[in-house]
């Protein structure tokens, strides 16, 4: 079970640092296997503008997104995308819980980015499609600003 430091707060004062409370976790018998901090400002809020076929893969597909300050190509393999919606954007550099975003090559296309599913920010299970944001969200804001930074 994941539980975020704002939840337990609600119940309980904490004055501990993370690592702390993770200790303190772990001494009174609750099994805690790790913290992860939370989302990099590199994940902003992003807009898809168009999708492509990807010309050299069946289940890929091309999403030109936009993240407020430009337009960028995202090799991305998810069937919930459409033009219009507001997704997470992990921008190059961006520290995920399992991997850094890099520039990278798909099937011969570079891709910018990677638009996430929840899954992939720690921000739940799902992984059958991309999170989608809702409409107020504004482009190029970090996600965090809307969903706050909690561990």
């Amino acid at each position: 079970m994941k539980i975020s430091r704002s939840w337990l707060e609600k119940y309980i004062s904490i004055d501990l640092s993370d690592e702390e409370l993770a200790d303190k976790l772990s001494m009174s018998g609750t099994a805690v296997e790790a913290s992860t901090s939370g989302l990099s400002d590199l994940v902003v809020v992003a807009e898809i503008l168009k999708i492509e076929k990807h010309p050299d893969a069946d289940r890929l597909q091309l999403a030109t997104v936009t993240d407020g300050n430009g337009e960028l190509t995202v090799v991305c393999g998810a069937p919930n995308i459409k033009v219009g919606q507001k997704v997470p954007l992990a921008k190059l550099g961006a520290q995920l819980p399992d991997f850094e975003i890099k520039k990278t090559k798909i099937r011969g296309i570079e891709s910018c980015g990677m638009i996430c599913a929840q899954d992939e920010l720690a921000l739940g299970e799902d992984h059958l499609g991309i999170m989608i944001l809702p409409t107020e969200y504004e482009v190029g804001r970090p996600l965090s600003y809307y969903l706050g930074n909690d561990t």
